[in-house]
């Protein structure tokens, strides 16, 4: 018998903001229900948890509208977060030096699986 995986994901690149930041929020829904975990997101106080939240509703309309699983059946099962580009900009500072300046963008990775509980 082989097993079937109901696992659906969805990704968003290039997130301007720093991978740190964005798993703060991410950590915050891993292993919950997804209509739980858009509710923590909704009331989030964080800029970034509106794009985490939209990500989310795509993972769910993804297994939906693809798989055809329930949406009242989803839990987040994975949620990770990646580096991605650095843009490197410089600050003038005094007797003609620069300093550093370096802006980091991530990519989100939200899996959501169907749980059935028997």
């Amino acid at each position: 018998m082989i097993a079937q995986n109901n696992s659906v994901r969805a990704v968003l690149r290039k997130i301007r903001v720093s991978p740190q930041k964005l798993n703060v929020v991410v950590s915050m829904i891993r292993g919950m229900r997804t209509a739980k975990a858009l509710d923590v997101l909704l009331y989030s106080k964080r800029r970034i948890a509106d794009d985490v939240r939209k990500t989310l509703l795509s993972a769910v309309a993804n297994a939906e509208n693809n798989n055809g699983i329930n949406p009242g059946s989803l839990f987040v099962k994975e949620a990770y977060v990646g580096y991605s580009i650095k843009l490197r900009r410089f600050h003038p500072r005094g007797r003609g030096r620069g300093g550093k300046i370096m802006k980091p963008f991530s990519h989100l990775t939200i899996v959501v699986e169907e749980r059935v509980e028997a």
